[in-house]
């Protein structure tokens, strides 16, 4: 399958989980996607594991309407360092929701939809280690649902590292 849709996958400048953008990022090139990698902060993003991506652009950037979907990587850094579970990016999802673009999160990242009322009325998946899943979805009206991946119309969800293939092939299901 070859497409020819444009993408951005939003990282944490620091602590995004690197399993997650490189193997969603290696389904998406092979599939043909035109990605563009974006952060908090202009450079170079630094994984969880030390290594680094290339920053494309940063969030106060991108425009929603000249991308066919926004997916936020996962990784300590999304939620607990503050680089993305912010207002700019709550911003940023509800821009893309409203344009009918699809969007989604892998790991942590799934809250950050719901704290952006993103995913009200909405089935989803997450990470969910420390068991605060559950109540954050349940005051955002979000069905959690255990499963490694979830696709609710045009919007994706995955649960973490193991099911970062199958998110990127998710991905592609909604285009």
């Amino acid at each position: 399958m070859y497409m020819t849709k444009k993408v951005v996958l939003l990282i944490a400048s620091k602590g995004f989980q690197q399993d997650e953008y490189h193997d969603t990022y290696k389904v998406l090139v092979k599939a043909g996607v035109h990605l563009t990698t974006a952060s908090d902060k202009k450079g170079e993003a630094i994984a969880h594991d030390g290594s680094t991506v290339h920053v494309d652009t940063v969030i106060e950037e991108i425009q929603p309407a000249l991308y066919d979907g926004i997916f936020l990587i996962g990784g300590r850094g999304a939620v607990k360092l503050k680089c993305l579970d912010t207002p700019v990016v709550y911003k940023l999802l509800n821009e893309t929701m409203a344009l009918q673009k699809a969007y989604g999160a892998i790991c942590i990242s799934p809250r950050i939809l719901a704290q952006a009322h993103v995913l009200e009325g909405k089935r989803a998946t997450c990470w969910d280690d420390d068991h605060l899943t559950q109540a954050l979805f349940d005051a955002h009206k979000v069905t959690f649902v255990h499963e490694p991946v979830v696709i609710d119309g045009k919007i994706v969800t995955a649960n973490g590292p193991l099911a970062a293939h199958d998110f990127g092939q998710a991905i592609l299901k909604v285009f």
